[in-house]
């Protein structure tokens, strides 16, 4: 058995939280209870076995799996909108606006065939035989070593989808990965997540933070905690907003940034339309 993270239909209801993929919510054969959620657009045609609606590597699975390399960390600009605050099901997740150190241990799951080559949060095909994952918060994307705790065995997988949304799982893997790790038949396996970076380089941080510029900074907190909550709250009221609101760490404070922006006009005429709703006036920094 095997247990895909949630996919979401309703991507218009979500469009200004950020980017989602588009795989439905399953839970595995072995939960007595099913989500009430609408069934994929397309099922695959039912065949014995222990995947959740059969969605197990299929008839003829790839016979190289031992063969696939990990992924190789390189240093990318972070995705312009997967990585923005969005809610599912109540819960608000807020991404993490740059790379940085990240270590979690818990249950891993894994999804196949069902959603091969449907879009990822990334906007990029699901690949079932990749070294790719999918994470609530993780950048997109980005790189983590996933190690099965039981045998110790390790891979290397990119970040480029989120969920799972289940409260007792961490991250969904590749069907390729999984079996690499050799819990692909069990369904979920408990793993050690831990951030990888390229090699001689410093974790990359969304594309638009390095731009220089005029910026708004929107507020400061001593508690990231605090920071990330105020993101998303602003996201919340200002559904007009299309600009990524960066979180800029400096010791113990933890500013948000919002730009860059062409020139302090634009800044200010910016700044007076989030004054106006939210009754809080933005200071124009400089980078």
């Amino acid at each position: 058995m095997r247990s895909p993270c949630f996919a979401l239909s309703c991507l218009a209801a979500l469009a200004g939280c950020g980017m989602l993929s588009t795989r439905e919510a399953q839970q595995p054969l072995a939960q007595t209870q099913s989500p009430d959620r609408p069934a994929a657009a397309t099922t695959a045609t039912p065949r014995k076995g222990a995947y959740y609606k059969d969605d197990g590597p299929g008839d003829s699975p790839s016979p190289n799996l031992a063969e696939v390399s990990d992924a190789v960390p390189k240093a990318e600009p972070l995705h312009r909108f997967a990585n923005r605050p969005y809610q599912v099901f109540g819960k608000d997740y807020a991404p993490v606006a740059s790379s940085a150190s990240f270590k979690q241990t818990g249950i891993g799951s894994w999804y196949g065939r069902r959603f091969h080559g449907a879009p990822t949060s990334s906007g990029e095909p699901y690949d079932m035989y990749g070294m790719t994952a999918a994470h609530p918060t993780l950048p997109i994307p980005s790189y983590v070593r996933v190690t099965n705790v039981a045998n110790s065995r390790s891979v290397v997988v990119r970040i480029n989808d989120r969920g799972p949304f289940h409260s007792d799982r961490v991250i969904d893997l590749s069907y390729a990965a999984a079996w690499k790790l050799g819990y692909a038949e069990a369904g979920s396996a408990r793993l050690e997540v831990e951030s990888v970076f390229p090699e001689k380089t410093e974790p990359v941080r969304e594309a638009r933070a390095e731009a220089q510029g005029v910026f708004l900074q929107l507020a400061a907190f001593s508690a990231r905690e605090s920071a990330e909550n105020f993101r998303i709250r602003v996201y919340r009221e200002l559904a007009w907003l299309s600009e990524a609101i960066q979180i800029v760490a400096a010791g113990s404070v933890f500013r948000l940034h919002l730009g860059p922006y062409r020139s302090q006009d634009e800044a200010r005429s910016i700044a007076d339309r989030i004054q106006a709703e939210l009754s809080l006036r933005p200071m124009l920094v400089g980078r």
